[in-house]
Formats: C-alpha cells, structure tokens, sequence
C-alpha cells in the first residue's frame, strides 16, 4: 500500500489476528502461497476509497460492500476527518461468512482492494521513477539553454511512509516483487534493517 488510508473493521474482533492464505502468482499455481495477517485495523490505497464517488467508482464510498482480496467483504459506515476536512480512516463491517472474499449466499461485489494489516505492516521507503528528460531528444532546446531544461521535474517521486506486507522485511538487495495492482518492484542497495527501499 504506497499512499495508506487506514480501515477500522468495528465488527472484528479486537486484537485476533488471522492468517489468510495469498497466491504468490495467480498465473503460475507452482509459485504456492503466503500466509498475510488480517486484523481489525488495515490500510489500504487512499485511491481505493471516495466519500463522493466520480461515475463507475466501484471501490470503496459510503454504503458500499467491496471484497478484501483474500480477506473478507466489507461495509462503509463512517469516515472520520482531521481538521482540513480530509478522511484520514474509514470505519467498516465486515460479514464473517465471507473469508477468503466468497459469498455463500451468491451475492455479487464490483471491486476488490488489496490491504495490508496496520499492526503487522512494515514501513517502507518506495521510489517511482518515470522518464528523466520531458522531450525524446533532450538536447533540442531554446538558444541559450542546454538539456538540463528538458529535465523532468516528475521523473522521481518517493513515497515515505509505505505500508508493506511484514513477509518483505528481511529482502535482499535485488530482490523483485509484484506489488498487487500496483507494478514491479525491486529492493534497493540503499535499504537498511528495519528500513527497506524499493524501486
């Protein structure tokens, strides 16, 4: 979860902790599977929830049931906002009948969310690179000017204070992951105990 909304599950039990069962790779069954913790509070995207949602939102708003992937289905009562008026956690229900995101009694949801447990997560420092140079030949520029005016301004964003699944503590400089919904990523050389880097 690189931008975490926090998710207060008002119905699951304080403290219980359960282990969900994850696919590694949902294309390759020979990858096997991961345990990640679920609790009653997670995060998830901070795009993965609207108050007023634009047409064909499908994720969380209020009144809205979506699946957690490989969780279970859950409800948005409530918000709750800090001063300049901005959500900064959601508080749901969840149906207990539906772990591992089935529904015995048939019923359908549009959107699954990926999550991770606050009490577990790791934090992490994530670094999205996009194209150095605005301009396919960097050195087409105005008289006067040399390539650097053609640097993009965008081509590196670092995200903190991402939240990350406690499996990926101890990675290796190197090592690759697919991060659900969200892209590859590999461990940076510049990670440290307790503070690992991706890119």
């Amino acid at each position: 979860v690189l931008r975490p909304l926090k998710v207060v599950i008002d119905n699951y039990p304080e403290g219980q902790i359960e282990e969900m069962d994850a696919v590694n790779n949902p294309e390759d069954e020979s990858a096997g599977t991961r345990k990640i913790p679920f609790s009653r509070e997670l995060y998830i995207e901070q795009d993965d929830f609207r108050e007023v949602p634009p047409p064909k939102y499908f994720r969380l708003t209020p009144g809205r049931e979506v699946r957690l992937r490989y969780g279970y289905l859950v409800t948005c009562n409530s918000v709750v906002k800090n001063d300049e008026r901005e959500v900064v956690e959601v508080h749901c229900s969840y149906d207990p009948a539906t772990r591992g995101g089935n529904t015995p009694d048939g019923r359908k949801v549009k959107s699954t969310v990926h999550w991770v447990s606050a009490a577990n997560a790791i934090d992490a420092e994530v670094r999205i690179y996009e194209n150095l140079f605005t301009k396919e030949n960097p050195n087409e520029v105005a008289e006067g000017e040399d390539f650097t005016a053609n640097l993009n301004p965008l081509s590196l964003e670092v995200i903190p204070q991402a939240k990350l699944e406690p499996s990926l503590a101890g990675s290796a400089a190197g090592s690759r992951y697919q991060f659900e919904r969200l892209g590859y990523f590999c461990v940076d050389p510049d990670s440290k105990s307790g503070r690992p880097v991706f890119n």
